[in-house]
């Protein structure tokens, strides 16, 4: 598992009833991106983590793509293949002329 400053990482709850554990990573104190993980979780609790099996890194990379990609307006290529197979014509021009 490796990790850089400013990714995200979910340990989720490993008991029934356990809610999942969100934060972000603030140091890394491994060689290589590699555990242990200072990590400042989303109630403002800071702590030192060795991540088990049941935790998950996003790089923050992913992030800031999910970021732009909600900031731009919706394409019609962006649609699934399903919903641009229509027979009414009027729909695609409407949506590639951008008058919803």
């Amino acid at each position: 598992m490796e990790a850089t400053i400013g990714d995200k990482i979910c340990i989720h709850g490993n008991v029934v009833g356990h809610a999942d554990r969100n934060g972000e990573i603030v140091e890394v104190h491994g060689n290589k991106g590699e555990p242990p993980y200072l990590v400042r979780f989303e109630d403002g609790h800071t702590g030192l983590v060795y991540p088990g099996p049941d935790a998950v890194i996003v790089p923050a990379q992913r992030q800031r793509k999910r970021k732009r990609l909600a900031s731009r307006p919706l394409l019609w290529a962006d649609l699934p293949t399903a919903a641009r197979r229509t027979n009414r014509g009027d729909l695609r021009a409407r949506w590639s002329h951008g008058s919803r």
